[in-house]
């Protein structure tokens, strides 16, 4: 049993990868479908879904680090 527990870094990094893929790829997919039929979003959904693109790329990193190379080298 390590300092914060025992603690599965290797799925916690896999999950919080997994979930900021799913979200960047619901953002991306919304974006393009409304573009594909021509529909216009109003303008927050469109920051909104910008938004939800670039923190979910800052969250596959922030993942990969705190849970996959910070938390098991303080151990």
């Amino acid at each position: 049993m390590g300092r914060y527990g025992d603690i599965d870094y290797a799925r916690l990094t896999k999950g919080g990868v997994g979930l900021s893929l799913v979200v960047f790829a619901l953002a991306f997919l919304v974006q393009m479908g409304a573009s594909a039929t021509g529909t216009a979003l109003p303008g927050w959904e469109t920051t909104l879904l910008t938004d939800l693109e670039y923190l979910s790329i800052l969250g596959v990193v922030i993942s990969v680090f705190v849970f996959g190379i910070f938390l098991p080298l303080t151990e």
